[in-house]
């Protein structure tokens, strides 16, 4: 490495203020101790230099290559969220963000009293000094409030649940005028023709409906179906058609772009477009006609596509179903097609919802299952990993946590969605693979796995007493992942090897330029079914109408398209992780009276500082640290990934089951404490 080499890029730090930088993928990371960080924080682009060798004074570190920040290019945040604290006469935020490693001085507070929330810019951080300076943006409640942490969550990341003056103006006109420009659209609207090719294409009098969660406000997504005189069935994915509202360079595109997505946490939605557009008139609401972007498909009685088409359409919604009345009607009318007789639970269920739609969703249901299984032949790595669901009660207290369950319904809208993306990203592909103007398109995009990663999988899960199935540098076939995550199924250790999986697996992103998507094995893949709550899918719909002769997209948009891509990843795990810890949070709060208590667990990480657990009813994660292990000295065993006790040879290895006891339930920084319960 030369003496004079100065590089630029993201600087990682640890929450003790260490930093580390990457100088490439083939060469070790520059580690960059405290006082040479130059106040650089964590994800800041910063400009390096090497600085010879680095001696950890505790010596757990061999000697290894350092670095210097010469300078930070720009920072990564520039507002934090925390709590307000009073030390030596002086008014500090104590940081939410775990990875902000000092205090920021307040110059002043106010009104805010200490132990309240804010939200923080920061000011200044001079080289003399040992912490920041930052001014009070925003109070946003007492500690400890729900309304005040959830708030909080969101602010944390970067998204506000109340919309600029600007934005609120321009939803106000639509909610005025919106009704109308529908109607007139609607007039506008061509008879339904197979073979016509421009034009909105009138479907409201195809069976249509909309399957989504009971909670759901939002209905981005519908499916059509109907039989074709030529044996053919024809299936419409219908999506909301966000752009015929929302026009580039309005304040509500700047705000959608800005946002990028919308986040869900346990108790509201922060929605990326303002109620009027989310909730009502771009909703795919039942019994209301309604304006839509399509992929249509013809299809074979093996689901083959014989035929697409993409385009606006008019859609009429004849029910709203949610996952589980949709289930039952499904499992009504696939029990009344039998010989034998429906039971007495399958009778009520078809007469209290007269059987609408039935035959339909037995329809998609069959050509469901061949998508899967076609999809599952080429190599998509079926996680199938349940989600958490907190349940609140009226002051936002959880009151039970429980696994979603993914029905026959959730897979079928999963498959028709995944069909649409990977067509329309083939169409766009086909339409742009020239060059010239056309040349840009947004993709979702998903990388193979590193090989390291992959080689670290592998022996975690010999560990285990699992085989992964590698080649010989190393690279893994989503076949072999399947055949392992099928191995794991209805055992204790199943869900921490997905888990353990997933965590190896690349990140999906945007992008401009298209490598396939690993995970799901398609050469083609986008984002298309979801404009409502993601800005990729809005800028899909709106080069579909480009290519088919509507809104033009300008070479100037089409050359923000990388910028855009990049931003919108970021807001992507930005959103995610506010869902998280929101999450996280109130399993944290669920389990605080129970301390004391004893539960069932299993090892999901093992460190030189102790043992990360999951508990089995909640998956709420803990800890229990290496001095609470038992009464012996236990060492840390990387290579086998356990900690072994000197004297007793105790061993707790990752995946074992445990039974713990709660000692301790910090609620503010969403952890949890625990100890082995010794048998």
């Amino acid at each position: 490495m030369a003496a004079d080499a100065l590089y630029e890029g993201p600087i990682t730090m640890t929450r003790k203020g260490l930093g580390f930088f990457s100088v490439g993928e083939d060469k070790e990371d520059l580690i960059i101790p405290n006082e040479w960080t130059g106040h650089a924080l964590h994800g800041d682009i910063v400009k390096v230099a090497p600085a010879g060798s680095y001696r950890d004074p505790s010596g757990r570190m061999p000697p290894r290559a350092a670095g210097k920040v010469v300078e930070i290019v720009s920072r990564a945040r520039e507002t934090f969220v925390g709590t307000l604290v009073e030390e030596n006469g002086l008014t500090l935020l104590a940081p939410d963000y775990k990875k902000m490693y000092v205090p920021i001085v307040i110059l002043d507070r106010g009104n805010a009293e200490p132990g309240y929330k804010v939200l923080v810019r920061l000011a200044s951080w001079d080289a003399d000094k040992d912490y920041p300076l930052g001014t009070i943006e925003e109070v946003i409640g007492k500690a400890g409030v729900h309304e005040t942490e959830m708030r909080a969550l969101a602010l944390g990341q970067g998204f506000a649940s109340d919309f600029p003056p600007a934005v609120t103006s321009e939803a106000k006109r639509l909610e005025a005028e919106g009704r109308e420009m529908i109607a007139k659209e609607v007039r506008e609207t061509r008879p339904y023709s197979a073979e016509a090719t421009k034009g909105r294409r009138d479907f409201r009098n195809v069976p249509t409906c909309t399957i989504d969660p009971f909670d759901a406000k939002d209905f981005d997504d519908a499916l059509s179906v109907r039989r074709l005189d030529d044996g053919l069935v024809e299936v419409g994915v219908h999506i909301a058609d966000v752009s015929f509202f929302v026009k580039p360079g309005t304040a509500l595109d700047k705000e959608a772009i800005e946002r990028a997505t919308s986040v869900y946490l346990v108790d509201r939605t922060i929605p990326m477009l303002p109620e009027v557009l989310s909730n009502d008139l771009c909703s795919l609401k039942p019994d209301e006609d309604r304006l839509a972007v399509s992929a249509v498909f013809m299809l074979d009685q093996d689901a083959n596509i014989k035929d697409t088409w993409f385009g606006e359409t008019v859609i009429h919604s004849a029910k709203r179903f949610t996952y589980e009345n949709a289930q039952a009607t499904l499992d009504a009318a696939l029990a009344s097609s039998r010989p034998t007789p429906p039971s007495a639970e399958f009778r009520e269920v078809r007469e209290s919802d007269q059987g609408v739609l039935g035959e339909e969703l037995v329809i998609l249901f069959e050509l469901s299952k061949k998508i899967r299984a076609r999809r599952a032949a080429k190599g998509a790595i079926e996680f199938d990993t349940a989600e958490v669901k907190v349940e609140l009660n009226a002051e936002g207290k959880p009151i039970a946590i429980r696994l979603k369950e993914r029905k026959a319904t959730n897979l079928l809208i999963e498959d028709f969605m995944l069909l649409a993306n990977e067509a329309v990203a083939k169409h766009l592909s086909a339409l742009t693979k020239n060059g010239g103007e056309h040349f840009y398109s947004l993709y979702r995009i998903h990388d193979a796995p590193d090989t390291d990663r992959i080689e670290n999988l592998a022996n975690l899960l010999r560990v285990m007493g699992y085989h992964l199935k590698t080649s010989g540098s190393g690279i893994v076939t989503g076949a072999e992942l399947n055949k392992l995550l099928e191995s794991v199924k209805g055992k204790p250790e199943e869900y921490l090897v997905k888990m353990a999986t997933l965590r190896s697996m690349s990140k999906a992103v945007y992008a401009t330029r298209n490598i396939g998507h690993f995970g799901l094995a398609f050469d083609f893949y986008t984002h298309f079914t979801s404009p409502i709550r993601r800005y990729p899918d809005l800028v899909i719909h709106r080069l579909l109408k480009h290519h088919a002769g509507g809104d033009p997209i300008t070479r100037e948009e089409m050359q923000e398209f990388d910028a855009l891509a990049v931003h919108a990843s970021e807001r992507e795990v930005a959103a995610a992780d506010a869902e998280r810890d929101s999450i996280k949070m109130k399993q944290v709060e669920f389990l605080a009276p129970k301390i004391g208590e004893t539960f069932d667990a299993v090892i999901s990480g093992v460190t030189d500082r102790g043992l990360y657990i999951e508990e089995q009813a909640t998956h709420a994660d803990g800890m229990i640290r290496i001095k609470d292990v038992g009464d012996d000295y236990f060492e840390y065993d990387e290579k086998h990934y356990q900690i072994v006790g000197r004297r007793t040879k105790k061993a707790y290895r990752l995946g074992d089951p445990i039974r713990v006891k709660l000692i301790a339930a910090r609620i503010a920084e969403k952890e949890l404490d625990f100890i082995p319960v010794q048998s």
